[in-house]
Formats: structure tokens, sequence, C-alpha cells
């Protein structure tokens, strides 16, 4: 298989052939090594089948040879801090209580009573023990049945063979992952490169701030495939000229999609990467002309100018606004951040782990997302959006969110807390409707992908397709 760098694509030139990673050579302080990777593979050019996106029948494969077989994120630790906190997490048809029953353990029970199979748990909350609410059966923390009321009639039950099964569960980073399949490989073995290139990043000392979810109106993964790829931000999230053209004054003037770095390594099935450099003009208005100081200008638009970085001649904008925004988040966040990389304060950086998770470990877009199947409806989906702040350093008080669902026809605009990523996506919602509509009516049997810039999305569809088909060995 053929591997190809983002300095070899074609790229729309801005007069230098900028590329990422010419970028990353003019940085201050360095991103990390593994930043400096620009790996890619050619994974052919077929369609992608769009029964996959409307299909029932495709979506009971995905939950008896996906959903039920890989390891995906259930919570926090910082959720369940306490002996007997408990999340409860739930993926189509299956629903876990995610419970710490040791100040070091955490179990995973099957959300059903072992009398007559009434759920235990709807919401998070805490218990000392578990008690259907039906009949009254008791649970401990550990699962075993301790109490059955009349237990002169259930002389048949041995209460020492009647344990809530269990999931498998794991860690890494302060997430709590579990897998359903009894015979699944090891944890450590489906992150691949996750902790290699994200360990340093400490999310294991980061906090749940902002924890949001919606329905959102389209399959799952025309959901998540939305945040997988930058070829879509000129057209849907650029403001336009009158003529159709990308405004020089809007985002694109401080941020460059198109030399966005996307990134498949042939050693990596379930981990893909994208990052997206910020205080660099986007290649798109470069013919604009505009200076270094407009770019901080709009880049910092919401400060008045005599907070703005002022350049002196020759000097580069994106020096200048890493170490503003070293300033500002660290003040923000209560942390020293005067040795962190240029990218951590400026750059949009995104590790998407197969199937539904997406980890942004810098600073300045700390981000999460999770997408999920909503039941058994191929047409909606929960999305859930994230932001994990460091534990302040400062000593002040922070506290652990709790989740706050949104409705259907809420926008994520009307969430302050999400500031300005609020828009951004109300911006992609409209596609997914429409999506979800043309996928229905369409005469052509799959859809056709970008070689590069939507690689990502056929790496994602290649495993699926090993999964969904049984081809995928543990």
């Amino acid at each position: 298989m053929k591997v190809i760098k983002a300095k070899d694509m074609n790229y729309k030139a801005n007069g230098d052939g900028l590329t990422l990673q010419k970028v990353f050579d003019g940085d201050g302080i360095q991103p990390p090594a593994t930043f400096r990777e620009d790996p890619s593979m050619e994974l052919g050019t077929a369609d992608i089948s769009i029964d996959r996106y409307t299909s029932q029948e495709w979506h009971q494969a995905e939950v008896k040879n996906v959903w039920q077989k890989v390891w995906q994120v259930a919570c926090r630790l910082e959720e369940i801090p306490e002996i007997g906190d408990y999340v409860v997490y739930d993926i189509v048809d299956d629903s876990l209580i995610i419970t710490r029953t040791s100040e070091n353990e955490v179990h995973a029970y099957f959300n059903a009573c072992l009398h007559r199979g009434n759920a235990l748990c709807l919401e998070n909350g805490h218990a000392e023990k578990f008690r259907c609410p039906f009949h009254g059966f008791i649970y401990s923390l550990q699962g075993k049945l301790e109490s059955i009321p009349s237990d002169w009639d259930f002389q048949h039950v041995d209460k020492n063979e009647y344990s809530l099964p269990e999931a498998k569960v794991g860690f890494w980073g302060g997430f709590v992952f579990v897998n359903l399949d009894p015979d699944c490989g090891s944890l450590e073995d489906y992150l691949e490169i996750i902790p290699k290139h994200l360990d340093s990043f400490n999310f294991d000392k980061k906090y749940k701030a902002i924890h949001l979810s919606k329905v959102m109106p389209c399959n799952w993964k025309v959901c998540q495939e939305a945040f997988i790829e930058g070829y879509h931000v000129a057209e849907t999230h650029y403001e336009h000229t009158a003529d159709g053209g990308i405004d020089p004054d809007g985002i694109g003037s401080f941020m460059d999609d198109v030399m966005m770095q996307y990134d498949v390594w042939p050693e990596s099935k379930h981990v893909t990467r994208m990052i997206l450099a910020s205080g660099v003009a986007s290649q798109h208005v470069a013919e604009h002309g505009r200076s270094e100081q407009h770019i901080i200008d709009m880049m910092l638009s919401y400060l008045p100018e005599d907070q703005r970085p002022q350049l002196k001649e020759g000097e580069k904008a994106r020096p200048a606004l890493a170490e503003h925004s070293r300033k500002t988040l660290g003040v923000l966040y209560g942390v020293d951040l005067s040795q962190h990389s240029d990218t951590d304060v400026l750059d949009q950086v995104e590790y998407t782990l197969f199937p539904n998770f997406t980890f942004w470990p810098t600073l300045f877009a700390p981000l999460l997302y999770r997408f999920r199947p909503h039941g058994n409806n191929v047409d909606e989906s929960i999305m859930e959006v994230y932001m994990l702040y460091p534990i302040p350093e400062d000593g002040r008080d922070y506290e652990t969110c709790e989740e706050v669902r949104l409705a259907p026809d809420d926008m994520w605009s009307s969430r302050p807390e999400l500031a300005n990523y609020g828009p951004i996506l109300d911006e992609d919602t409209p596609n997914m409707i429409r999506m979800t509509k043309g996928l229905k009516t369409s005469r052509k049997p799959g859809i056709t992908l970008a070689n590069y810039q939507e690689n990502r999305l056929r790496q994602f569809h290649g495993v699926l397709d090993d999964y969904v088909s049984g081809k995928y060995k543990k």
C-alpha cells in the first residue's frame, strides 16, 4: 500500500507551497515528535456503500459485530469519585451500570435484575446497594445478590450463583472503557498508538468542565463524519463574499484549512488524526495579500486593538499569537503554560478512536466528541460534546460538571459554555439533515470520497467493513 505525505499533495498554492510541517518548522516551542510524523496511505478509490447509513439490517450487523465487540468510552473516573457512585451507559439495547466499588476498582454490570429483567438504574447516581424498584431484589456493589423478598418462594435460587453479569473494564487517561465481549482482546492493544501519542497531554490530570448531549437527526456515522474531515470547512464554516468567494476578513484569515494534515498509519487500524493550524491565513484567501498583523487582528477581533499583539516589520503572526495564548489560557486554566508548544496553545488536533470517540488533546481546543446510535433508530444519533480542562495548579476550586441534555430543537449556540464552538456545530447540523434525506433518495449506490482530505473516512469504513463482516481479528 503506497504511503503518501501531505507535502506531496496538490495544494492550492499561496506562493510558497506552505504545508503544516513547514509551519511547525518555524515554531518557537516545537510540538511533540509524534506531531512531526506525516503518514498517510492510498486506500483505494472505490465508493462506500450507502446502505450502511440507511439499512436496518446493516444497523443490526453493527450492533452484533461492532458495539458488542469494541472497546468504547463509557465515562470519566471523576464522574464516579466516591465508592457507590455510578453512571448508566447505554449503547443501543445494551445498558451498563459503571460503578466504583473501591478506591481503585470499577465494575460494569449489565443493567438488568436477574429476577424478571427490570432495569436497576435509569440515571446516574449513588447507591450503597442496587435495589430493583419492581420487587425489591437487592444486589451489593460487588454485584452479588444479597436479598430476595419472600425468599421462601425462591428455594430453587442459589444466591451465590446469582451475581450481575459484567462487561470488561479498562482505563486510560482518566477514561473508563468497557467491552461487552467476554473474549475481547486487551484495551492496551486496542488503543494502538494512542498512549504513545497522547500520554504527554495528561488526560488523567484533567476534569470534565463541559458535557452537552443532543439527539441528532441522522445516522451516527453521518454525524461523526462531519467532524473527521476539514474538506467542508471552506463551504460550511467560512464567511463568503457576494460573488461566492471566501471572505478574507473571516475565519479563513487566521486558520488554514487547505494545508490540514490527515494521518492514517499503516500499523494502526483504530486510530486516525488530523491537524489544523491557526495563526496562518487560509490559502483560499492568499491572493488578497493581507498582512501578518491582519491575521492577529482577525483572530483576536473580540479584543480592543490595544490588547492585541502589535507586530514589528518582518515579524510573523503565529509566534506572537502563541505567546499571547500561553498567557491568556494560563490565566483561564490556572496553569503555567510557558513551556507548552505553539501547537498546544494554537492548533486544533484531533485523534479519532474507532468507532466513535474523538480526542482533541491541545489546550487551545480541549474537546471530546462521542457519537452513538439513538436506540435502534438508524436515522437518529446521540452526539456528545465535552471539554476537559487541566486541574488548576494555583489552588483554585474546580468542579466536574453534570451532563446537560439539549432538546432536539435546541441550538448548540444556546449554551454559552461552548463559546465560539456552538455556532460552528449549528452550521454543521443542516448538512446532517440534508445527508439523511439525500442518502435515501440517491440512485447512486455509494458515496465517493476524496483521496486525501477524506482518507480518514475511508480508513474508518474499511475497518467498519472488517468488523461487520466478521473479518477483524483481535
